[in-house]
């Protein structure tokens, strides 16, 4: 079954996050991620939500999905992202 990583960012050090991506989307391709979303305009439909910018990964499966995460490669990543915006992540199974 698929699984999925969303991801609500709202940047606060843009150069900052830019080392982030370039960290993070190496760990994306060592864990077969499939970009779905990132960036993009998008339009709230419902509910108090104001989203900054929004990823959606899509891994083969919820292991596939927290090797990535827990990986030597996104882990390095992610120290390089401190301070440079907030993070709001979760990992959802697919249908």
């Amino acid at each position: 079954m698929p699984a999925f990583i969303l991801i609500d960012v709202t940047v606060t050090d843009a150069a900052q996050m830019a080392i982030y991506r370039e960290w993070s989307t190496k760990a994306m391709k060592e864990h077969g991620a499939e970009v779905l979303v990132r960036g993009g305009e998008f339009e709230v439909l419902e509910g108090p939500w104001t989203p900054g910018r929004l990823v959606v990964l899509k891994f083969a499966d919820r292991e596939a999905a927290k090797g990535f995460y827990h990986s030597e490669t996104y882990q390095h990543a992610k120290s390089l992202r401190e301070n440079a915006g907030v993070m709001r992540m979760v990992l959802v199974d697919g249908v």
